[in-house]
């Protein structure tokens, strides 16, 4: 049984700006700015949070399924997704379209300006949630909004149980939309700014939003993360990365082990520390899909961080 990946394939273009940007950004001129940045450094790296979550959960030997929409220049990342191993038969090419599209800037003091480009992303809708039984779980991750309200429906008519992964998207819904979501989700994940933003638009505490769902579980960065069970909370610590190098896609990777741990039954805490090597394996290289491993060596990883395997 596959588990399905509803969310966002894009190209991520990541440029070095060898200087501050507060040295060119002048706050009493920002209504008329015009300023230009040489950025000696770029690379184009394979994203997206349908991607990049398929990626990690194919390392840890799971089927992913990722379901997503894709421009005229997709053939590189089609391309990829077929020597990866990674089925692709719901990754729709829309045409006359560009696959979305990031192109992030960083200077010195790693202040970040990003321009985003839906570009095909904004056809999530045109895919549906296969419902001949090969899907036993799924996730909505970032994408376009109509996307994402038709698909966690899809979902819930089907009665296929999913992990509802607002991210970036979640300022595009307002308090009874995100309560919409939490009524057909069975699980739902979000980092800390997102989980406090969830607050304040549904008036609601994390606690009393866990009750309303099998698990709630928020992401903290360097501080680990937490998981909700019934508005009991488990602490996750986090796993020491040899190196910290780029954190883009840190949270996918996570949620690939979160995935992998609800399918196969694993209690909470271990799938959360599962999710949080995933995290570590992938902090440590650059690029959201950069990091090499197996299901073997993973299985290592967690066993010298927890003195225990997170599977026999």
């Amino acid at each position: 049984m596959s588990t399905l990946i509803c969310g966002s394939i894009a190209f991520d273009s990541i440029m070095v700006f060898p200087g501050r940007f507060k040295d060119l950004i002048l706050p009493e001129q920002v209504h008329i700015l015009n300023v230009t940045f040489l950025v000696p450094e770029m690379r184009r790296e394979f994203g997206g949070c349908a991607g990049n979550i398929a990626y990690n959960l194919k390392l840890l030997g799971g089927t992913p399924l990722p379901m997503a929409t894709v421009g005229d220049d997709a053939p590189p990342y089609l391309a990829r997704l077929d020597a990866l191993g990674i089925e692709r038969r719901h990754v729709r090419h829309v045409p006359n379209t560009f696959t979305a599209q990031a192109f992030i800037t960083t200077d010195l003091d790693n202040n970040q300006i990003t321009a985003f480009h839906p570009g095909a992303m904004s056809h999530s809708h045109l895919n549906s949630v296969p419902g001949d039984g090969s899907v036993a779980l799924g996730i909505v991750a970032p994408d376009g909004r109509d996307g994402m309200l038709q698909h966690a429906q899809q979902f819930a008519e089907l009665g296929i149980p999913f992990i509802f992964d607002p991210g970036q998207g979640l300022p595009m819904f307002n308090a009874e939309e995100l309560g919409w979501f939490i009524e057909r989700a069975q699980y739902m994940a979000m980092n800390d700014y997102e989980a406090k933003l969830m607050q304040e638009r549904t008036d609601s505490s994390l606690e009393a939003l866990s009750k309303k769902l099998k698990a709630l579980i928020v992401t903290r960065g360097a501080q680990g993360s937490q998981i909700y069970v019934h508005g009991k909370v488990t602490e996750i610590p986090t796993v020491k990365p040899a190196v910290v190098v780029d954190p883009t896609g840190c949270g996918d990777a996570y949620r690939a082990g979160l995935l992998y741990g609800i399918q196969h039954g694993l209690d909470w805490e271990t799938t959360g520390r599962l999710a949080a090597v995933m995290g570590a394996l992938k902090i440590e290289q650059a690029g959201a899909q950069n990091h090499r491993s197996d299901r073997a060596a993973i299985g290592q990883r967690f066993f010298d961080s927890f003195g225990y395997r997170p599977w026999t």
